[in-house]
């Protein structure tokens, strides 16, 4: 059975019996995947600015990047939970769209890019601002699964919608 188009399964949507789980950027992810991949860019963070470490922030601009614009199933920490966190969670019972989350992860790259120019130019309080930021976002979706990312790109869609 492939996996259901993701521009055609609202948030929510139970899972299909059969269908296979995976994080990518055609097939729906799981939340459970999202929140842990945000739990873990907010260790990152915190991180960064305890130690100002622009090498750091950087990394973790790669790990967005990988994610917004390679795909969802590639990002490290996606790979993570689905080798040590998944199997031991059983299926989840619903799903959600990829496109807001790698919209989300866009942002997050930004952020991070901008973080690293930052601490790594000298410009320190343009790092800690942008890292504070991607931060916050971070956090919302790790400790109460709102995804900031995810409501602007809704927000943008249904701009867009309401123009054509």
């Amino acid at each position: 059975m492939s996996d259901p188009d993701p521009g055609s399964t609202p948030p929510g949507t139970p899972l299909p019996t059969g269908t296979p789980l995976s994080v990518d950027t055609e097939a729906p992810v799981d939340p459970r995947g999202v929140r842990f991949n945000a739990a873990v860019t907010a260790v990152v963070l915190v991180l960064v600015l305890v130690s100002g470490s622009g090498w750091l922030v950087a990394a973790q601009a790669v790990v967005f990047g990988l994610g917004a614009f390679v795909g969802l199933r590639y990002a490290p920490y996606s790979v993570l939970y689905r080798a040590l966190v998944a199997p031991r969670l059983g299926r989840p019972t619903e799903l959600e769209e990829a496109a807001p989350v790698r919209f989300s992860q866009t942002v997050g790259f930004v952020f991070a890019v901008i973080a690293a120019v930052g601490y790594l130019s000298g410009l320190t309080a343009l790092g800690v601002v942008a890292a504070a930021f991607a931060l916050a976002a971070a956090f919302l979706n790790a400790a109460f699964g709102f995804c900031l990312g995810c409501e602007m790109y809704a927000l943008l869609h249904r701009g867009r919608a309401a123009r054509a």
